[in-house]
């Protein structure tokens, strides 16, 4: 069975990649976590983004019997803001 991870940004409904294990995508997590939120990628895209940020989150999917992807789990992981960063799950 095929499984496949992703982040995405919940507040902004923006998709921030694809992953082949959650490992890979908790390093991506903990790497944003090295940049200011005021900078690419965790510079949000609205035209507020000065008062706002981003929260992550991880989305496991997994290949049903017809080869589509089927959303198993979402877990938020992660908010990146002026306010600084916070990790929403022990799991990080």
């Amino acid at each position: 069975m095929r499984t496949v991870f992703t982040i995405e940004d919940e507040w902004h409904a923006e998709l921030q990649g694809e992953f082949a294990t959650r490992a890979l995508a908790m390093d991506e997590l903990r790497r944003r976590t090295t940049i200011p939120w005021d900078r690419e990628p965790n510079l949000a895209p609205c035209t507020g983004w000065r008062t706002c940020g981003r929260q992550y989150h991880v989305l496991e999917y997994e290949a049903g019997a017809d080869g589509a992807l089927v959303l198993v789990r979402r877990e938020p992981m992660l908010e990146v803001s002026a306010a600084g960063v916070r990790w929403l799950s022990e799991t990080a």
